[in-house]
C-alpha cells in the first residue's frame, strides 16, 4: 500500500524544506551573517521570527519520526519478530532521539543553553545509533524484499552519518566553527534521506494496527462447576482470549 509510503516521504521534505526555510529567514532578516561565519542550524532558529517556525519545523519531525518509529517497529514484528531485541532497542532509540528533536526546538540555544545542547545529543547520537540498529534490521528481519538494494544504500548513508557526526564534533573543539556547522548541516540532511528511506518499507504495509492487550472477553465457555449467590446459580466463566486490535 504506497500511501504508507508517503510518510517518510512527507518527513524528509517537511524537514529540509522547514530546515532552509529558517536559513532563509535568518540570513535576509540579518540575524546571521554569513560573511562572518556560516551559521549551526541552531543559531539560525534563535531569533525572531524564524524561531517560531523553527519550532514548528521541529516539532512536525518529531511527532512524524515517532509515527515512523511505531509503524517499522509493528512492521518487523508482525514479520516474524526474529530480532526482537534489537528491535525493541531501535524502538527505544527512536522515540529517545525523537522526544530530542522536540526539545531542541521548543528550548532555543539562546534562551536555555544546557538543555538544547543536551537535547541535540540525545537527538545526534541516539538517532544515528537508530539507523544503524535499523541497517541491522534490515539485514536480519524477514522478510526484506528490497534488501538488496536498501541495505546498501542506508549502510551508505549512515557511514556518512557518522563521518559528519565525527566531524563536527572534532572541528567544533578546534574552534573551526564555520566547518563544523556544515556538517551539522549536512548530518541533518543526511538523517532526513534516512527517514525518507523507509518508503521501500512501508510500500509492502498493507494497514498499521496496534494491539493493544487488555482483559477483555473474547469469548467464554462455561463449566459444569455452579456457585450459588443471593439464591441463584451461576456458571464459572472462563474467558479463552486477551488481545484486542485497534485499526487506525
Amino acid at each position: 500500500m504506497w500511501a504508507w509510503a508517503l510518510l517518510p516521504v512527507f518527513l524528509a521534505v517537511w524537514g529540509i524544506v522547514g530546515l532552509w526555510l529558517v536559513f532563509f529567514m535568518a540570513v535576509l532578516n540579518e540575524s546571521v551573517d554569513l560573511n562572518v561565519r556560516f551559521p549551526y542550524i541552531s543559531v539560525c532558529g534563535s531569533y525572531p521570527r524564524q524561531s517560531s517556525v523553527f519550532s514548528v519545523v521541529c516539532n512536525g519531525c518529531a511527532f512524524l519520526a515517532v509515527w515512523i518509529s511505531v509503524i517499522r517497529y509493528q512492521q518487523v514484528r508482525d514479520l516474524g519478530d526474529k530480532c526482537r531485541y534489537a528491535n525493541l532497542a531501535s524502538l527505544v532509540l527512536g522515540l529517545i532521539s525523537s522526544a530530542g528533536v522536540s526539545l531542541l526546538g521548543n528550548f532555543q540555544i539562546t534562551e536555555w543553553f544546557v538543555v538544547h545542547n543536551l537535547s541535540a545529543l540525545l537527538a545526534f547520537c541516539l538517532g544515528l545509533l537508530y539507523f544503524w540498529l535499523q541497517l541491522w534490521l534490515t539485514l536480519r528481519a524477514e522478510p526484506s524484499v528490497d534488501r538488496h538494494w536498501v541495505a546498501p544504500l542506508r549502510a551508505f548513508l549512515c557511514g556518512f552519518a557518522t563521518l559528519f557526526l565525527i566531524n563536527m564534533i572534532v572541528l567544533a573543539s578546534k574552534g573551526l566553527m564555520s566547518q563544523s556547522a556544515k556538517s551539522e548541516w549536512a548530518l541533518v540532511m543526511t538523517y532526513f534521506l534516512l527517514f525518507g528511506l523507509f518508503a521501500a518499507e512501508f510500500r509492502h504495509v498493507d494497514c498499521f494496527k496496534v494491539t493493544v492487550q487488555i482483559p477483555l472477553v473474547d469469548r467464554f465457555q462455561v463449566t459444569g462447576q455452579k456457585h450459588t449467590a443471593g439464591g441463584k446459580s451461576y456458571g464459572r466463566l472462563i474467558h479463552d482470549s486477551t488481545k484486542d486490535s485497534l485499526m487506525v
